[in-house]
């Protein structure tokens, strides 16, 4: 917990500039770790079951 709290004490201590800026750069850190997730999961076949229900309800006519 030692880095965390670390890390926690240097956001609090940050400009309101410099903590613009590192939303602004979190943002893109934690969408880039959600891409990368994602692509795991699908080349690992965890949303293949989530693709076929859809694609069913689809061809049944439960789609907009």
């Amino acid at each position: 917990m030692r880095k965390l709290e670390a890390i926690e004490k240097k956001v609090s201590s940050l400009s309101a500039e410099e903590l613009a800026k590192f939303r602004r750069w979190f943002a893109e850190f934690d969408a880039a770790a959600w891409d990368r997730q994602i692509e795991l999961d699908v080349k690992a076949g965890k949303l293949d079951a989530l693709a076929d229900e859809a694609l069913r309800e689809h061809a049944a006519g439960k789609s907009r």
